[in-house]
């Protein structure tokens, strides 16, 4: 393992472009049906023989439906589409199958039934999926006896913190949308929500989009009146975030000359038109930062043992937390860790981190290379933290 570090000055950039897509947009949904599927079969093969086995459920597309929402009702007239896709051990011995279908059906059902109020599993959505027995040079490097796991990608996660006003901004904003409190202050707002965060020196523009339910709303006026008692919440969420100057602006494709509104008659914009897929959402920190480091890998379906895409970005996260949150002579940091098919997931290819800090790069590199190896050493057992939902994947 090669263990680099970089001091940088703090330079903070003019401009950050930050989003976050809540549990009802159909890119997240996909991320959580695909988990919640790989934690399903994690916890079944525990059960019957007291390891997890080779799996990457990690492909899932929702196609959107057809609906049509007015004030005071609506109707689906097409139900949504959702294929689970992936490679899984699907046989224990000669007569004992796992109930992957069974299993895929219930894990997709329920999880929409905690995600939304309004919508129908029986009557709006369809559910299949293709799920096939993994390769045999996957399968065999995953079932190795060694006894810490082997890395089954060559792949590199990253992770930063702390995360920047508006970074936090967007983040509470859309939690707040979502929470149990804002859901019973505004009832109206469904569960598909979009933040988007603009800032430009010291001005930040929000664009939030938050699916209304059209059922809960009698007409124009009180769509309108909603929408201007909850951007006034937005607002005061935001100055209990920042000082920075905030502009809100709330589903501002709105066109009440032209009666347009955005109505839906489940709170997802998934019931007329708009697809989803796994990892074209949220990255591990719960966010979409173009401006930092990111990987494009997704988290949400590996197998949580030896997927080192999925592993290394939960634990560059962490070391970048601990670099920072133990030394007060570093400011901020950036994790990169890239992984190597084979070897051990507790030996990395490389590590590197840039840090701003008073510190010497040398400095630096010393005091994180044993928060490195610290953190390493407990990468075997990271898969119990996000069984038990310890850990933010999306």
């Amino acid at each position: 393992m090669i263990i680099n570090a970089k001091r940088y000055d703090k330079n903070e950039p003019s401009v950050e472009f930050v989003e976050r897509k809540g549990k009802g947009h159909p890119d997240t949904v996909c991320d959580n049906l695909s988990e919640k599927l790989s934690v399903a079969l994690s916890n079944y093969y525990i059960k019957k023989t007291k390891r997890i086995l080779h799996h990457n459920v990690d492909k899932a597309i929702l196609v959107g439906g057809q609906s049509r929402a007015w004030f005071g009702g609506g109707e689906v007239l097409e139900p949504m589409y959702i294929m689970l896709v992936g490679r899984a051990i699907s046989r224990l011995d000669r007569e004992d199958v796992v109930p992957i279908g069974t299993m895929a059906l219930r894990v997709v059902k329920d999880e929409l039934k905690k995600t939304f109020r309004y919508l129908d599993t029986e009557s709006h959505v369809i559910v299949d999926y293709r799920i096939k027995q993994g390769s045999a040079d996957l399968v065999g490097n995953f079932n190795s006896e060694q006894e810490i796991p082997l890395s089954n990608d060559t792949s590199f996660g990253v992770g930063f913190y702390p995360f920047t006003d508006t970074e936090r901004l967007v983040l509470e904003t859309e939690k707040y949308l979502n929470s149990d409190k804002g859901k019973s202050e505004f009832p109206a707002v469904g569960e598909d929500i979009k933040v988007m965060g603009f800032r430009n020196e010291n001005k930040v523009t929000l664009t939030v989009a938050a699916a209304m339910i059209s059922s809960l709303l009698k007409g124009s006026s009180e769509y309108l009146e909603l929408k201007k008692a909850l951007t006034g919440r937005l607002e005061e969420l935001a100055s209990g975030v920042t000082k920075l100057d905030v502009n809100i602006k709330l589903n501002n494709a709105d066109n009440s000359s032209k009666g347009i509104y955005y109505l839906t008659v489940t709170g997802t914009s998934a019931e007329s038109g708009d697809d989803g897929q796994v990892g074209r959402g949220n990255r591990a920190n719960g966010l979409i930062t173009p401006l930092r480091p990111m990987t494009l890998e997704a988290t949400a379906g590996k197998n949580p043992v030896s997927h080192t895409g999925k592993l290394y970005t939960i634990l560059s996260q962490k070391i970048a937390q601990k670099v920072v949150q133990e030394n007060k002579r570093i400011s901020s940091a950036s994790v990169y860790m890239l992984s190597q098919i084979g070897k051990p997931i507790t030996d990395p290819q490389s590590v590197y981190i840039e840090a701003i800090s008073e510190m010497s790069t040398d400095a630096i590199r010393n005091y994180a290379e044993p928060i490195v190896k610290e953190v390493l050493e407990r990468a075997p057992e990271t898969w119990k933290d996000i069984l038990e939902g310890k850990v933010q994947l999306y």
